[in-house]
């Protein structure tokens, strides 16, 4: 009989207590209050979008790309939005092959609960760095992610290779 083994992971509390206090949306919290940037883990906002690293990602560089407005599906979404945030998904793509060289990218939009979406009421793309091998045996045989650096040093390190790409300023408060 096999011995079962437990890994211990404190910081996942944030996230099943939060599953049940849906009370306010964290994209719109973020959004609202650029002055608490670093503590909502904001990397660039933008005239019609915000892009944060997700609090509890699959991957490390895992970022969510949102419109600054509450909505659920892209046909709210106007064509300065959508164009916005197609043009988000490359920079950020750029960015996080500058800041940690990713072997390749999942980017996608989960639209409802039946589809995956964690956060159905705020449409997101998300935009997730995939090293080759990155899908070991622990994900694959125990449904536990591996997260290889703090979010804080994570955020750090994005906002300082941000300044050396040639973008607009995509930090307008």
């Amino acid at each position: 009989m096999t011995k079962r083994k437990n890994l211990w992971a404190p910081w996942r509390i944030g996230y099943v207590q939060g599953l049940a206090d849906k009370s306010e949306c964290f994209l719109c919290k973020g959004a609202c209050k650029p002055e608490d940037d670093d503590n909502n883990l904001v990397l660039w906002r933008t005239r019609y979008c915000i892009i944060v690293l997700n609090r509890f990602p699959y991957n490390n560089g895992h970022l969510l790309i949102a419109p600054l407005k509450h909505i659920s599906d892209l046909s709210e979404a106007n064509d300065d939005e959508l164009l916005e945030m197609t043009k988000l998904i490359r920079d950020t793509q750029k960015l996080l092959c500058l800041a940690i060289k990713p072997n390749g990218f999942n980017i996608g939009i989960n639209l409802g609960k039946c589809a995956g979406a964690g956060l159905p009421e705020h449409l997101h793309i998300h935009v997730v760095p995939r090293w080759n091998g990155d899908t070991n045996f622990v994900r694959v045989c125990s449904d536990t992610y591996l997260i290889s650096q703090s979010l804080t040093e994570l955020l750090d390190a994005l906002k300082q290779a941000s300044k050396k790409l040639n973008l607009p300023d995509l930090t307008q408060k």
